[in-house]
C-alpha cells in the first residue's frame, strides 16, 4: 500500500523555502568571495547579515576573527604565514598545541563524570566567542558604548585592570585563559577611533600604576590608523 506523504503545513513550507533561499544565497556568495568579486570584508560582513548578525544587538553583533597573531615584532612580516598569522582552520582555544590539549583534558573529565552519573554535559568552551559583554570591552572609548558599559557595572567603568587597554595582552590572555576565547568586531578593521580616548574618559589607573588612555598598540604599529 502506497501513501502520499502528508502536505507540509503553511510554516513549513515557509521554513523550507526560508532554508533554500539562504543557502542559494550563501552558494553565490561564496562563489563572489573566491572568484574576488567581493573583498574578504565584504564576504565575512554579508557572511554575518546572513547569520542575522546586526549592529542594531549587541547580542547579535557581527563577529570577525584574530586574523594576526604577532603583536611583539618590531616590524611585522607578512611573508612568514607560520609566525604572523593565526590558523584560521581553527578556534581560538585550539591555537596552541598546549591549550588545545587543556580544553580536551577538561572535556574528557567531564565526560567521565557525565558517564558516573555526577556532572553536567560535556563541553569544550564554557564562554562564547561574542556577546554583548566583548562589545562594549572593545568600544568602551566611544559612544553610546560607554554608557551602555556603565550601565552595565553598575554606574561605573569596570575595574581598570579588566577593561580594554592592550592589544597585545588581549591576544595572549585568549592563548594562555579557558574563560576568554572571544573573537573580534568590524571596528578593528574599519574605525582607528575606538583605540583612541578622544571623550577624555576617567578609566582609572591599573594595579601597576599604569593610567588608562589610549589602547596599547604592538610596535609594529605606528598609529591607530597603521594599526587598522
Amino acid at each position: 500500500l502506497k501513501l502520499n506523504p502528508p502536505a507540509l503545513s503553511t510554516a513549513s513550507r515557509y521554513v523550507h523555502f526560508g532554508r533554500d533561499m539562504l543557502e542559494s544565497r550563501h552558494r553565490q556568495l561564496l562563489d563572489d568571495w573566491q572568484y574576488w568579486r567581493i573583498s574578504n570584508f565584504d564576504y565575512l560582513m554579508r557572511l554575518n547579515t546572513l547569520a542575522g548578525r546586526t549592529f542594531n544587538e549587541l547580542n547579535q553583533y557581527p563577529v570577525f576573527p584574530w586574523v594576526i597573531k604577532d603583536f611583539t615584532s618590531e616590524k611585522l612580516d607578512l611573508s612568514d604565514w607560520g609566525k604572523t598569522f593565526r590558523d584560521l582552520s581553527k578556534p581560538i582555544g585550539a591555537q596552541s598545541d598546549a591549550q588545545a590539549a587543556k580544553f580536551a583534558e577538561r572535556y574528557a573529565d567531564m565526560e567521565e563524570m557525565e558517564e558516573a552519573g555526577c556532572g553536567m554535559k560535556p563541553f569544550h568552551y564554557g564562554s562564547h566567542y561574542s556577546s554583548a559583554g566583548y562589545v562594549l570591552f572593545y568600544l568602551l572609548r566611544l559612544e553610546p558604548f560607554a554608557t551602555e558599559h556603565i550601565s552595565l557595572q553598575g554606574g561605573r567603568f569596570d575595574v581598570a585592570d579588566r577593561l580594554f587597554h592592550s592589544i597585545g595582552d588581549t591576544w595572549s590572555n585568549c592563548m594562555s585563559s579557558m574563560a576568554d576565547v572571544k573573537e573580534l568586531i568590524p571596528e578593528f578593521f574599519t574605525l582607528p577611533e575606538f583605540l583612541r580616548n578622544e571623550n577624555e574618559l576617567p578609566l582609572g589607573t591599573m594595579q601597576n600604576g599604569q593610567k588608562l588612555d589610549e589602547v596599547l598598540l604592538p610596535a609594529w604599529a605606528t598609529s591607530a590608523e597603521d594599526f587598522i
